[in-house]
């Protein structure tokens, strides 16, 4: 792809995310136009001050209420939709999404812990994010005894782990049944913050995860000719894959721990970054970071108005948004591999 269309692709990448980011901001109960809202950014800026402020309620609902939301659906957006596409260029399989290891079982069993015996609260990130890493690093070292460091006794291990930990949350929750409607919020995703905290909790570890996936993405293109191919070329092949599949696991278990677990992120936006912009993995993981965010920020607009005063679960807006598209997807690929 010649420099010129990829930078189109950029321009266009962060322009979604730019609307995203407005509609966001200003699409609620009390509406604030884009303009009010440029207007008190520009205010805020030390050297501009260009801008007219808006009210003082205004100014709380935009501040306190709607930018951490944003800020949190744009950071679990970005990290769900990377990480996916890195998942599938380290396993080679277009079905592979973020929670391929376990991370989403491992994360609901600390969750559901978590509310059953301690009433969630402050504790449920936390528990959910050892939950997760917990899981995780159980299949690895499965993998690792019984087969090596071949990717499919890797996934095989997943599995395994990840049916043993959703045996366990359901006996937890057969013991704590009058915790059923907490965990089934949660398992269902929310975006729901208690203000900054929650992005400043999540913020470095997605940073992180982040920066070493796409610092490897070049990589991640030789790869793709298989493992003895890049090896000859003077990758170093299990590095390469374990420093990738522990950043985008990560930067997951950071993201589910305070968000909950939200489908379909992980793999319909790196097969529609692929159908749109091509298939090297230069421009499908930051480009897929890009439009991760922006669609998880538009689905989170969705799901607390669509119903309002009532709020949808943001997993259910992206699985209805993101199965007919993944449907689409895999019948226009014809299950070709990433």
């Amino acid at each position: 792809m010649s420099g010129g269309v990829t930078s189109r692709w950029w321009l266009g990448g962060a322009a979604a995310l730019v609307v995203a980011v407005l509609a966001g901001l200003g699409v609620g109960p009390a509406g604030i136009a884009p303009g009010a809202i440029a207007g008190e950014l520009l205010s805020r800026l030390p050297v501009v001050h260009a801008g007219r402020p808006l009210g003082r309620l205004d100014a709380t609902v935009l501040w306190e209420l709607r930018a951490p939301r944003v800020a949190l659906g744009a950071l679990v957006g970005a990290m769900l939709a990377c990480a996916g596409g890195a998942y599938q260029a380290v396993f080679r399989n277009p079905l592979a999404d973020p929670y391929l290891l376990g991370v989403a079982a491992g994360a609901g069993l600390g969750a559901t812990a978590a509310i059953a015996y301690a009433g969630g609260g402050e504790l449920l990130p936390l528990a959910a994010f050892a939950g997760a890493t917990a899981a995780v690093t159980a299949a690895y070292l499965l993998g690792r005894s019984v087969g090596g460091r071949a990717t499919a006794t890797l996934i095989l291990a997943g599995v395994a782990v990840a049916a043993f930990a959703t045996a366990a949350q359901s006996f937890v929750l057969q013991q704590n049944a009058d915790s059923v409607q907490s965990v089934y919020a949660w398992l269902l995703g929310r975006l729901s913050t208690s203000g900054w905290s929650d992005v400043l909790l999540v913020m470095p570890y997605v940073a992180v995860s982040l920066a070493v996936i796409v610092a490897h993405r070049r990589a991640l293109d030789v790869l793709r000719v298989g493992d003895e191919e890049a090896a000859s070329l003077g990758v170093p092949v299990a590095r390469v894959r374990f420093a990738v599949v522990a950043a985008a696991t990560l930067g997951t278990a950071a993201a589910v721990a305070v968000s909950g677990l939200i489908g379909f992120v992980g793999i319909v936006i790196p097969h529609a970054v692929r159908l749109l912009a091509g298939t090297s993995y230069r421009v499908v993981l930051p480009l897929a970071g890009l439009l991760g965010a922006a669609f998880l920020v538009l689905a989170d607009v969705v799901a607390r108005t669509a119903l309002s005063p009532a709020e949808l679960p943001i997993g259910v807006v992206t699985a209805f948004v993101g199965a007919p598209f993944f449907v689409v997807v895999l019948r226009t690929t014809r299950m070709a591999g990433p």
